[in-house]
Order: C-alpha cells, then structure tokens, then sequence
C-alpha cells in the first residue's frame, strides 16, 4: 500500500509540473491575443483564433523541446538539441504566412498579417523558454507598429501609396458610377475592383484599392462623401 508520503511527494510533483507548464502556455495566449485582436479589429483573414494558436503551439513546442533536452541530460542517452524544434517553428511558420498573402492586380494584400504571424511565433518560442521580460516587450513594439506607423506612413507617405477600401451599398443602378466619380473629385485613382453579394439581403460590397493621382488627395474628405451619399450603408479602410 502506497505510503502517505510517496502520495503527497508525487501530488506536489504533479502540482509543480502543472503550473509549470500552464502559465507558459497562458503567457503565450495572452501576448498571441494581443496581436490578434489588433488584426481582428481590421478584418484580417488571420485573426484573433490564429494568432493565439500559433503562439501557444509555439510555446508548447519550446517547452517539448527543451523537457526532451533535459531528459538527455539526465539520462545520458541520445542527441539532444533544444534549437532544432524551434528552427523548424521559424521556417514552418511561412507556409502558413504565404496562405494570408494575396495578389490584387499591382497590389499585394496581407504582408503585414503574415509578418505578424512570423513575429507571434517567435513570441511563442521566448515564451516557452521562459524569456517573459522579452516578450512583453515586443508585445509592446509589435502593437505600437501596428497601431501607430499605419498612421504615420498614411500621414507623410501618402503620395503613390495604395489605399483600400470597402464600400457596402444597396442593390441599386448607378452605384459603382457614383463611387468612381467621388473617387476623381478627391484626388483619386481607382485599381482594381471586385464586386460582391454583401452581408446583408438586398446589399453589394465594392472593394477596390486607390491611388493618389498627382492632385491634393483627401481619403477623410472622399470617406465623408461616400458616406453622405444615397445608398451607402458602410465605407472600410483597410490596410494593405
């Protein structure tokens, strides 16, 4: 019959290993949803659920990779290598980048989701090698990225930078030509639209990416037209 002892030694074993564990992969959580909210908010095709699971399974695997290490240590026995699962997360993790990246015409949408992806994952990875401290802090700068320089590249580079847009409108003639020519009267050129059923019955999404064609371009004055305009029920800037 087990001793009283050895059940009170293997329950605090367990205890410590649980909480070892938990809060790496609860720290990896919170810092991947982070990020993930910031490109949930913008309607990224990468969201809130893929930038926590690549963080977390991220994590985890450090925390494999290094328990595997640790076990060669102990025992003697085998190769151990703690980087080489972390260097496959970091080349892995392209393939699943690639699927957010897409081809509109001359403008290619999704690199700055992909470049968050490849960024969580390596949050992951600190995480699960117990870097907290680094972590927070590119937390920190991943979301002052996103939240701050769209702003100042739209600011100060916004001559020749595409721009997109999504316009929700009622089914109805003549819209498609009332969006064209708002986009002229502002300064704007219109590449690539694609028109779609909207969310709603009775709607159409128009999506299309402008440029400024040389003149005083104005996107807050072109949003407020749209918005103004008969039939229009949303207008969405995204970034590119």
């Amino acid at each position: 019959m087990l001793s009283r002892e050895f059940i009170e030694l293997n329950l605090y074993t367990f205890a410590h290993e649980f909480v070892d564990t938990l809060i790496p992969l609860l720290v990896a959580a919170l810092a991947g949803g982070v990020v993930g909210l910031e490109r949930e908010s913008h309607n990224r095709p990468a969201g809130l659920r893929t930038h926590v699971l690549v963080c977390v399974g991220s994590a985890l695997l450090m925390r494999v990779s290094l328990g595997m290490y640790d076990m060669v240590l102990a025992t003697g026995f085998g190769n151990g290598d703690p980087g080489r699962i972390a260097a496959q997360v970091v080349s892995g993790i392209g393939f699943l980048g690639a699927g957010t990246i897409m081809r509109e015409g001359a403008t290619i949408r999704g690199l700055t989701t992909a470049a968050s992806l490849w960024v969580v994952s390596a949050m992951g990875l600190a995480v699960g090698a117990g870097f907290y401290m680094q972590t927070f802090v590119a937390v920190i700068l991943v979301m002052l990225t996103l939240k701050t320089l769209s702003e100042v590249e739209n600011r100060f580079f916004a001559h020749g930078a595409y721009r997109s847009l999504v316009v929700q409108v009622t089914d109805s003639p003549g819209k498609l030509g009332v969006v064209a020519s708002l986009c002229g009267r502002w300064g704007y050129t219109i590449r690539n639209i694609a028109m779609r059923s909207g969310p709603l019955p009775g709607t159409i999404e128009i999506r299309f990416t402008v440029k400024p064609d040389g003149r005083s371009s104005d996107m807050a004055g072109l949003i407020g037209d749209l918005m103004s305009s008969e039939g229009v029920i949303s207008v969405t800037e995204e970034d590119i």
